[in-house]
C-alpha cells in the first residue's frame, strides 16, 4: 500500500512539473508573439551590441527588400555586411523609437565604421519585416546652440493628434522647402524652435543665417519631392530627395516634434545619394 501511494504522488510530482513546463513554454511563446513591430526593431538593433540571433528571425528570410544602397538585396546582403564588421563589431544605441501602421522608423547613434548618426525605416508584413529604407551620418561637435544630434525630447505623446501634426509637416515641406514660400510662423513655434541640425543655431534667426550663408556661398539646399511622411503622436519623420551643398543629389531625413499644430524641435540626416553604377542593389533609395 504504501509503495502504490509513494507511485501515485511521484506520478503526480511528475505530471505537475511536465504541466508547469508546458504552461511556461506557452507562455513564452505568447510573449514572443505579442512583441510589437517597434520592439522587434529594437531588439534588432539591439543585436548589434549582444550577439543575440534571434531578432533575425524578425526578417522575412524570402522577402527582404534593401534601399540602403551600400547593401546588398535580401538577407544575403544584410550578412556581408556584418561579414565585414570590425574586430570589436558594431554598436546600436536607439535613442527613439516610433510606430506608423505597418511601419516602424528610429533614430539611433551607431558605431559603424565610425560614429554615425542615422535614421532607419523598416516595413512589416504579417509580422515580419520585409522592407528597410535609412539615411547615415557622420557624428559632428554640437551645434552652435550647443545641441547635439541626439539630445531633446524622446517621450512621445499627443497620440491622438498624430494625422494632423503629420499633416503640418506635409505643410511645411510642400510650402516652404519644396515652393519657397516665407511663412515660416504657420508652422513652426518662433520662440521656441529647438535645432539639432549641426550648422544650424536655434530659432528662426539660426535657421535665417543659416539659408544666407548658403546663399552667399554659392550653395544650394533644395527640395524637390517629398516620398514619404511618418508619425506618431507629437513626432513626425519626412523623407525627402534633392540637392544639397555644392548640388549633390542627396536624401533628406527630417524629424520634427510638434507642440499645439506647430513645429518645436528638428533632427535630421542628410546622405549623397551614389551614382547608379555604384549601388549595390537595385530598389533606389526611396
Amino acid at each position: 500500500m504504501r509503495k502504490i501511494l509513494l507511485q501515485t504522488l511521484l506520478l503526480a510530482a511528475i505530471l505537475l512539473s511536465a504541466c508547469s513546463n508546458a504552461k511556461n513554454s506557452k507562455s513564452i511563446k505568447t510573449e514572443k508573439m505579442e512583441l510589437s513591430n517597434k520592439d522587434k526593431v529594437v531588439a534588432l538593433l539591439n543585436s548589434f551590441n549582444t550577439g543575440d540571433q534571434t531578432p533575425i528571425s524578425y526578417i522575412n528570410p524570402n522577402n527582404y527588400v534593401q534601399h540602403n544602397l551600400d547593401v546588398g538585396d535580401g538577407l544575403a546582403g544584410f550578412g556581408a555586411v556584418m561579414q565585414h564588421a570590425p574586430p570589436q563589431g558594431f554598436k546600436a544605441n536607439v535613442i527613439r523609437a516610433f510606430e506608423d501602421g505597418d511601419y516602424v522608423f528610429t533614430h539611433t547613434e551607431y558605431d559603424f565604421f565610425g560614429p554615425k548618426a542615422g535614421f532607419d525605416v523598416f516595413r512589416f508584413e504579417n509580422g515580419l519585416i520585409v522592407e528597410h529604407w535609412d539615411n547615415l551620418t557622420e557624428v559632428t561637435p554640437p551645434n552652435p546652440s550647443g545641441r547635439t544630434q541626439f539630445d531633446g525630447v524622446t517621450s512621445v505623446s499627443d497620440l491622438d493628434k498624430t494625422a494632423s501634426n503629420k499633416t503640418v509637416v506635409k505643410g511645411f515641406i510642400n510650402d516652404i522647402l519644396l515652393n519657397g514660400q516665407q511663412n515660416f510662423t504657420d508652422y513652426i513655434n518662433p520662440t521656441m524652435y529647438h535645432q539639432h541640425n549641426s550648422a544650424v543655431a536655434d530659432g528662426l534667426d539660426g535657421l535665417g543665417a543659416a539659408l544666407k550663408y548658403f546663399a552667399e556661398n554659392g550653395m544650394v539646399m533644395e527640395y524637390h519631392k517629398l516620398h514619404k511622411v511618418l508619425g506618431q503622436g507629437n513626432f513626425v519623420l519626412s523623407i525627402s530627395e534633392g540637392k544639397f551643398g555644392k548640388g549633390d543629389h542627396v536624401a533628406y531625413y527630417d524629424l520634427f516634434r510638434l507642440e499645439e499644430g506647430k513645429i518645436v524641435e528638428h533632427w535630421d540626416v542628410i546622405q549623397n545619394i551614389p551614382e547608379r553604377s555604384e549601388w549595390k542593389n537595385d530598389n533606389g533609395k526611396f
